[in-house]
């Protein structure tokens, strides 16, 4: 898995820290803002600090997930590092279940593709 290099500014630390305590959700636009949150979670012992950063987090099934509660990505390619991330994060089976039913419906895959919001909060 490759580094990726982010930068989170102290807003944006202070708005998670925050939502964070009042237990609100965490929605990660896209994989990267995923392993960038992460990544400064396992780098601050739990908690998302302001400032630069580097991560190498390759997130794989059984991984828990410290920061993002919810997620909205497109339909990654099989067999790839992204595809593992949103299994990690949703569970093999209801991804399988999700790409079956996405194209069954037609829908693009890859970086121009159709997106999906996986929530890891219980839907009523």
């Amino acid at each position: 898995m490759d580094e990726e290099r982010y930068e989170i500014p102290a807003s944006t630390a202070r708005a998670i820290g925050a939502a964070r305590a009042v237990g609100r959700p965490l929605v990660a636009v896209g994989t990267t803002v995923v392993r960038a949150l992460e990544g400064a979670a396992r780098a601050g012992q739990g908690e998302v600090r302001a400032g630069r950063g580097a991560t190498a987090l390759f997130l794989r099934p059984g991984d828990e997930f410290q920061v993002v509660t919810d997620l909205i990505t497109n339909f990654h390619l099989p067999r790839s590092t992204l595809l593992m991330l949103v299994a990690a994060f949703a569970g093999r089976e209801r991804i399988l279940d999700a790409y079956r039913a996405a194209i069954e419906q037609g829908y693009r895959f890859y970086s121009y593709g159709d997106a999906m919001l996986i929530t890891g909060r219980p839907t009523t």
